[in-house]
């Protein structure tokens, strides 16, 4: 995230009004029918200015075609309010065995609202991951003003974007565009439902393509081991956002970011603001993006994403002197993962990515948006710079453990459940072990945003020793012993364990729905 945007801060567009479960419902296992973009040049007419300039005079026919395809989402879903501290806490301390964990509090009912597009006449809606996430009401309104109920196909954090279903056939659905021929400076509009204005559209321009403002990479915490075996914060996060001036405010995530053919180039998805209304700076995840993960969900129930399994930096001529680098401009890997698929193929740290598939990608964007539309088991022709020339390798992509088969959506959720706690852990040292008087557990080293922070008062430091009836002696142990009370279909598993500071057991109850 550059330093701009870091002092307006980031602020998704979604439309929150608070009132007091996670759940995810259903699944088709089908392909979805995509309305493709067709070359019927757009209906554009144009006004001419003194200056010479042409811009459109009539956005009529990209509003009139799009606005039906743009549903409006109501979301209600319920979550835990601490209570204020009583005296028994300061009797007892945080500790305490009676609570085992878990706050005291109530549940408050909380009211969401944000936007979707039609993307199938059979009632698959696209929309933000964050504007269903969570939800055990989904409620659906389209622009003739009739009401479904909605359920969850699937989420993808990594890109927040969801797939949701109704009932019903023969809804209008929009048709999708190519983003990678979308211009800067192309006219666009925004379609949604801003601060619950239904079928809002305002137009403005593109002002970017590959942006990255690092939204999504904060909600995830995941650590990859690299070569050197050292633990390292890493994100699945695939940020190549569209950014427009077109105006877009709470209640807008989901909607649709259109050209002047009324065809989807995007879903709007973010807002960079100070105050957290429309700034002039909006931000929407590009329909190729969309395109490949919200045919995934519909046909696995989760995405199917490839892997190239490198580290790598975004050169310039600072970073270039850095790493030693004769090439000035590129992607920079800074390392190859074990098993990889980079690794695989032949290619190396020190080298310079520059192309995939014959397409200039010299941005981490760019290259997490072209290889973000690929599956386990697809080629990227990858063009890198070794010894200052250009060589070429047939790579073939790997899913996240490393194969190159599609992933069950039972596996990606019971990885995606650990991810969720929002946890970094460590093997206990022998010191550790002998102080304790145990064979081996887990130190949780660092708490991030996650399920163990909103519902359970765990600090860092807590030492976990079983999980369920499991004994605990490493982080690789943890982690099954998470994975497989998912794949079980356990709602939720105890955690426990002890400070350094206290010889007593604690236990904290954690939700994994």
């Amino acid at each position: 995230m550059n330093n701009t945007l870091k002092t307006i801060g980031i602020a998704i567009a979604s439309s929150i009004v608070t009132i007091g479960g996670y759940r995810m419902l259903g699944l088709e296992g089908k392909d979805v029918i995509f309305n493709e973009s067709s070359s019927t040049p757009a209906i554009n007419r144009l006004a001419n200015y003194s200056g010479g300039a042409a811009v459109p005079g009539d956005f009529t026919y990209a509003a009139e075609l799009s606005t039906p395809s743009v549903v409006h989402i109501k979301a209600k879903s319920s979550r835990m309010v601490r209570q204020q501290r009583s005296m028994f806490d300061d009797l007892f301390g945080d500790d305490s065995p009676f609570g085992f964990g878990i706050p005291r509090g109530g549940s408050q009912q909380q009211e969401s609202s944000g936007s979707g597009v039609i993307i199938a006449a059979d009632g698959y809606i696209a929309t933000n991951n964050h504007v269903v996430e969570g939800a055990d009401e989904l409620e659906v309104i389209t622009s003739d003003h009739k009401t479904y109920k909605a359920k969850v196909l699937g989420t993808d954090p990594s890109t927040d974007i969801a797939v949701i279903k109704i009932d019903g056939t023969g809804f209008p659905a929009m048709s999708f565009a190519n983003s990678d021929n979308v211009k800067v400076g192309e006219w666009v509009l925004a379609v949604g439902n801003p601060f619950n204005l239904e079928s809002t559209v305002t137009a403005g321009i593109v002002s970017a393509k590959g942006r990255n403002i690092g939204i999504l990479a904060q909600k995830q915490q995941m650590f990859r081991r690299n070569s050197d075996d050292r633990q390292q914060r890493t994100s699945d996060a695939i940020e190549s956002f569209i950014q427009t001036d077109a105006a877009v405010n709470p209640g807008n995530s989901g909607g649709a970011l259109v050209n002047l053919k009324g065809e989807l180039i995007g879903i709007n998805t973010a807002i960079a603001s100070p105050n957290g209304a429309y700034a002039g700076y909006a931000f929407a995840v590009p329909s190729s993006i969309v395109k490949k993960v919200t045919a995934d969900i519909v046909k696995y129930g989760n995405v199917q994403r490839g892997y190239l399994g490198i580290n790598l930096l975004e050169l310039d001529s600072k970073r270039a002197e850095e790493v030693g680098s004769k090439e000035t401009s590129g992607i920079y890997v800074a390392d190859v993962i074990e098993n990889g698929a980079a690794k695989a193929a032949g290619i190396k740290k020190g080298d310079v990515i520059v192309k995939v598939d014959g397409v200039e990608t010299k941005s981490g964007p760019r290259l997490q948006e072209m290889i973000g539309r690929k599956r386990p088991g697809e080629s990227a022709m990858v063009t890198v710079i070794r010894d200052g020339k250009p060589k070429d390798f047939d790579v073939v992509l790997r899913n996240r453990d490393g194969g190159r088969d599609i992933l069950k959506k039972e596996a990606v959720e019971a990885d995606r459940a650990f991810e969720k706690l929002g946890v970094e852990l460590s093997d206990l040292t022998p010191a550790e072990k002998q102080k304790l008087g145990v064979q081996g557990g887990v130190v949780v080293k660092r708490i991030y945003d996650g399920d163990i922070a909103d519902y359970t008062e765990m600090r860092e430091g807590f030492i976990v020793l079983k999980v369920g009836e499991r004994k605990i002696k490493s982080v690789s142990e943890f982690k099954e012993a998470i994975k497989s009370a998912k794949e079980n279909g356990d709602d939720g598993v105890l955690i426990c364990g002890t400070y350094q500071s206290i010889s007593r057991t604690v236990c904290y109850g954690v939700s994994l729905e």
